[in-house]
């Protein structure tokens, strides 16, 4: 995660020659967070430019698509926008993205992104959940995503987390007694 930090930081947003540009989720919700919200093309097209200004490769899709996976950003009615997980920094040159890119609308109204990305979470852990033997990391990855959603938005997903914790347990217990 690129923290903006001193002169000896190794920030995200810095590149060789020959690399792509780096981006990490952060950087992308701070783009998308410069103008409320923007279409999956648009992020793309933005991430273009800023890849233009410093003439290095594109970074792929798959970044747009990694990001909303990890709750970074929310896909709501076909617009991202800044998701519970995101610390939203600005990779450098993107300021200028507003004067670059034609880009004018409302963000979407919080209560109702909220309630998209309550209704996928519940939807992501209820599959998780559902699996004979879930992955420890994933389980765990929900929980964390489960109070940084409630912090984000107004949405209480208590009795979720709760299942999940319990999963987690059972998950140790069975991993200590395979190992003792």
């Amino acid at each position: 995660m690129s923290d903006g930090g001193g002169p000896d930081d190794s920030s995200s947003d810095e590149a060789s020659d020959d690399d792509t540009l780096a981006v990490d989720a952060d950087d992308l919700a701070g783009v998308v967070d410069l103008f409320g919200a923007l279409t999956a093309a648009e992020l793309r097209k933005a991430l273009g430019e800023l890849a233009f200004k410093r003439d290095v490769p594109e970074p792929p899709d798959s970044l747009v698509d990694d990001a909303v996976a990890s709750y970074h950003l929310v896909e709501h009615d076909g617009l991202l926008v800044v998701g519970p997980a995101a610390f939203p920094t600005l990779p450098e040159g993107a300021a200028d993205l507003p004067h670059i890119l034609d880009v004018d609308r409302e963000a979407p109204a919080t209560d109702a992104v909220a309630q998209t990305a309550e209704r996928r979470f519940r939807e992501e852990a209820g599959r998780t959940l559902e699996r004979e033997s879930p992955d420890p990391s994933a389980v765990e990855r929900l929980v964390d995503v489960s109070y940084d959603l409630e912090a984000w938005g107004p949405v209480d997903v208590g009795e979720v987390r709760e299942r999940l914790v319990a999963a987690e347990s059972d998950l140790t217990d069975s991993t200590d007694a395979t190992e003792g």
